[in-house]
C-alpha cells in the first residue's frame, strides 16, 4: 500500500518541521529542565494550525486525518518530545470529545484546545491500577442534577497545567469491573480539587502527578457516552493514540540517527572518517531499517482508523514496539558519539529518558502483548492469562 504523503499532509509537514527547526530544537535541553510547558508556543503552535488539526472545523479544528495529525506530531516530536505531548493530548482527547461530549461541551472547549489556549488531561490510572486500568475506586456519586466526584487519579500528564480532564470514575459496582465505569468531563479550575507533582527523570516540562478531588460537583450533562459503560466506550480511542505515540518515539530517534550519521562522516580515527568502519555504520544502517519499517507500521494503523477499519492490533504493536526499539537506537546513537556523547551538552541522553517513559505510560509492553493476542485468538488469551 502507498504511504506517500499528499500535497496538503506534505505542507503541514513542512510547517510543522519549519517551525521545529527554528522555535524548538535550539532549545530542546533548557526546557527538558523546566517543570512546565512553555505556553507561548503552545499558543504558537495553535495559530498555525499544528494543534488537533484533525478535530472537526465545527470545533476549531481543520478536518484532516488521523494520519496528518500523526505527520504534524513526527515532525514536532523531532525537535522535542515534550511539546509534542501537546497534540498527542489534543488529538486524544479532543477526539473523546468530539465523539462523546454534549455539543455545548464541545464548542466550549475544543476551540481553546486548537488555539493552544486550553490543555486537557486524562484521568484514569489509580494508584493501586495503573495496567488494571479498570480497577478503580473513585466515586461519582449521584447528587441533584449531578454527581460528586471523591477519589485520587495519578500518574496523570500534565497534572499541574491542564484546564480540564476526561475522568473515569466508578459509578457501579467495585465487584462490576469495568461495567461500572462511566467517564466525566471535568473542569479542573474549581473548589475541592488539589493537585501534586512529580520528580520524574524525563518528560518534566509534561509532568506527572496525582490530582485529588472532594466532593467536586459535575453536572449530569458532563457525562461522556452512556453510564456504567464509559470504559468500554470512550477506551477505543486509545487505538488512536497509540499509534501517535509510535511516531511520538520515532522523531527523536529519527534526529539522533540523522546526527550519528553526520557525526561519523567529520570524526577521524586511524586516518579516516569512522563511517567507513562497519561496526559504526552497520547500527546506524539498521536503525534506519527499524526506523523505516516502524513508521510504515505507525501510518499504516492510522490509514486503518481514516477509512473505519479495525486497528486495535496494529496500534499495540505500535506501542509495545515503538518506545522499546526507539530507546535503544537513540542508545547506539549516544554510543557512536563516544565519550562526548555521555555528556549532557548533547541530546541523546535527555531524549532516552523522555521517550522510555512511554514504555510504561498508556500501557505497558505486556498489555500490548496481551492485546494482539486476544485479537488474534479471542478472550481465551484473557482467560490463560488470568489462569497463570
Amino acid at each position: 500500500m502507498d504511504y506517500t504523503l499528499s500535497e496538503q499532509q506534505q505542507a503541514f509537514q513542512e510547517a510543522a518541521q519549519r517551525f521545529a527547526k527554528q522555535k524548538l530544537a535550539p532549545h530542546y535541553l533548557t526546557r527538558a529542565k523546566q517543570n512546565g510547558i512553555d505556553r507561548a508556543l503552545v499558543k504558537e503552535m495553535g495559530s498555525l494550525g499544528l494543534i488537533g488539526a484533525d478535530l472537526p472545523e465545527q470545533y476549531g479544528g481543520l478536518g484532516e486525518s488521523c494520519a496528518t495529525a500523526g505527520v504534524i506530531i513526527e515532525q514536532i516530536a523531532t525537535a522535542d518530545f515534550n511539546v509534542s505531548y501537546v497534540q498527542l493530548l489534543a488529538s486524544l482527547m479532543g477526539s473523546m470529545i468530539a465523539k462523546h461530549a454534549s455539543p455545548e461541551i464541545a464548542a466550549q472547549w475544543l476551540p481553546r484546545v486548537t488555539s493552544g489556549d486550553a490543555i486537557l488531561g486524562l484521568g484514569l490510572t489509580e494508584p493501586r491500577g495503573g495496567s488494571d486500568a479498570a480497577n478503580l475506586v473513585l466515586r461519582a456519586e449521584r447528587s441533584g442534577n449531578g454527581y460528586r466526584l471523591n477519589g485520587e487519579k495519578t500518574s496523570m500528564s500534565f497534572s499541574d497545567q491542564c484546564d480540564a480532564a476526561v475522568v473515569f470514575a466508578r459509578t457501579g459496582k467495585v465487584e462490576d469491573g469495568a461495567r461500572g465505569v462511566s467517564a466525566f468531563f471535568v473542569d479542573l479550575n474549581q473548589s475541592g480539587i488539589t493537585r501534586t507533582h512529580f520528580d520524574d527523570i524525563g518528560t518534566k516540562p509534561v509532568g506527572r502527578g496525582s490530582v485529588f478531588f472532594d466532593d467536586v460537583f459535575v453536572p449530569a450533562e458532563c457525562m461522556l457516552g452512556d453510564e456504567n459503560r464509559g470504559f468500554s466506550q470512550i477506551m477505543a480511542g486509545f487505538d488512536y493514540s497509540r499509534a501517535l505515540i509510535g511516531l511520538e518515539c520515532i522523531g527523536p530517534a529519527q534526529a539522533s540517527v540523522d546526527e550519528a550519521w553526520e557525526y561519523s562522516k567529520g570524526r577521524i580515527a586511524f586516518e579516516r572518517p569512522i563511517a567507513q568502519f562497519q561496526g559504526v555504520s552497520f547500527p546506524l544502517a539498521e536503525a534506519e531499517t527499524q526506523l523505516t519499517m516502524m513508521r510504515q507500521l505507525c501510518y499504516y494503523t492510522l490509514s486503518l482508523r481514516d477509512r473505519g477499519l479495525p486497528h486495535t492490533a496494529e496500534a499495540a504493536m505500535c506501542k509495545w514496539y515503538v518506545p522499546k526499539v526507539t530507546c535503544e537506537i537513540i542508545h547506539q546513537c549516544l554510543l557512536t558519539h563516544g565519550h562526548y556523547g555521555y555528556t549532557t551538552d548533547l541530546p541523546f541522553h535527555q531524549r532516552y529518558l523522555d521517550v522510555m517513559g512511554l514504555q510504561i505510560g498508556d500501557g505497558t509492553a505486556q498489555i500490548q502483548k496481551l492485546v494482539i493476542a486476544r485479537e488474534k485468538v479471542g478472550r481465551v488469551a484473557v482467560q490463560y492469562a488470568k489462569q497463570s
